[in-house]
């Protein structure tokens, strides 16, 4: 299935669209990544382990998003946007939403 920021695919057609389909994905970060990042926040640098999570859950995200657009009859998805939220205060909870619209291309 072809996924893409872009709202036309080259070379191809959109015969139809089937509607907006989401990939939602809530995360949890643990007692011990949140340890480790908080002594990369005194020491400096970058927090491999939150980074690996994110990207992570970026591609459940739109895996996710791939499934709800074949359920609908779609093999594309056009005009993807991803959106990446905190939630749950200090429990290190977050959020990572992929939003497109689902098309059938010729």
């Amino acid at each position: 299935m072809i996924i893409t920021t872009t709202p036309t695919i080259q070379g191809r057609e959109i015969a139809e669209y089937k509607g907006l389909v989401f990939g939602e994905v809530v995360s949890g970060a643990n007692f011990i990544r949140d340890f480790f990042a908080s002594i990369t926040d005194v020491i400096g640098g970058r927090s491999g382990a939150y980074e690996s999570k994110l990207n992570a859950s970026r591609k459940e995200a739109l895996a996710e998003l791939e499934k709800e657009a074949r359920k609908i009859g779609a093999n594309a998805v056009v005009g993807v946007s991803m959106e990446y939220q905190s939630m749950g205060g200090d429990k290190g909870m977050f959020i990572v939403v992929a939003t497109g619209t689902a098309v059938v291309l010729r």
